[in-house]
This record gives structure tokens, C-alpha cells and sequence, in this order.
């Protein structure tokens, strides 16, 4: 590899992780609109796993806004970040793959704002990811739920 093409990577991977980053963040902070401009526009999402739906990421924006009402906190914890470039349709280099692990403690709106999380899961997201004019975007993100512990419940999965 050139130095080039070695610096070229190392943006690429950093691009990549502000986008896995900002996906957490959106969620966290329910900011829907910017959640809907991560995605390309033929953009979906699978959390089926996970009690939810899968569908366009117009679609899904609009049902976890509604669902993740119920929690007056979220905090997405991203982890253990595995990326491959040219993996989804060519080896081109404008696409990637990302596997990462998550640990989402959440508080339900009903227990007040404040205090420990009482909802707690875990799981795997794959994210397919397409370099496109505007950035990397999520083409496609499947949500792999392993794990949930519920208030007054041990560990369900």
C-alpha cells in the first residue's frame, strides 16, 4: 500500500466511526431528522429482533420516535467495532460492512428523570454502509438484540 491509499483508509475508517457514532447519538437524543439523514435514501432498518419493526428508515424514525417515549433516558454504547470495506455488492471500496456490539441502559419515563437505568439490553448491529457524495450513509442497519433485563426480572433472551 502507498501512503496514499494507507491515508485514504484511515479517513475512511474515521468517517465510518463518526457515523456509528452519530447513529447512537440521534437515537439518544431522539433527534429523528437527523437519524432519517444517516440512511441513503433507499435506507432500512431491521429491529425485529428487538420487539420492533423493519422497513424504510422513514418509517422506522417515525416508530421509534414513538416507542422510545417511554424512556425518559437512552444511552447507546457501541463497542467492539469490526469494519470491512468492498463487502455488500463490489470491492470497490465505497462500501463497508460494520459489526458492533451494544449495551443500551435506559429509564422509564414513569421512574422520574433521574437514577439508575431499569431496562438494560444488549445485542450486535450490522450496519451495511455506502460511500456516497454527501459522506458514508447506512444503507442498511439489522439490529440483533442477545439480551434484555427488565425492572423487577433478571436477564430475558
Amino acid at each position: 500500500m502507498t501512503q496514499r491509499v494507507e491515508l485514504a483508509t484511515v479517513m475512511d475508517r474515521l468517517a465510518v466511526d463518526g457515523l456509528i457514532t452519530d447513529y447512537a447519538v440521534a437515537v439518544d437524543d431522539g433527534d429523528w431528522a437527523a437519524y432519517r439523514e444517516l440512511f441513503t435514501p433507499d435506507g432500512r432498518a431491521d429491529y425485529r429482533s428487538a420487539g420492533g419493526i423493519e422497513g424504510d428508515a422513514g418509517k422506522v424514525a417515525a416508530w421509534l420516535a414513538e416507542s422510545m417515549r417511554v424512556f425518559s433516558m437512552r444511552q447507546h454504547l457501541i463497542v467492539n467495532r469490526r469494519l470491512r470495506f468492498g463487502v455488500l455488492e463490489r470491492d470497490r471500496g465505497d462500501t463497508a460492512l460494520v459489526q458492533a456490539d451494544y449495551v443500551n441502559p435506559m429509564r422509564l419515563a414513569d421512574e422520574g428523570p433521574s437514577g439508575a437505568p431499569d431496562f438494560v439490553c444488549g445485542g450486535r448491529y450490522a450496519f451495511g454502509l455506502l460511500r456516497t457524495d454527501d459522506g458514508w450513509r447506512v444503507r442498511e442497519v439489522v439490529v440483533q438484540e442477545k439480551w434484555r433485563r427488565l425492572p423487577g426480572r433478571g436477564s430475558a433472551g
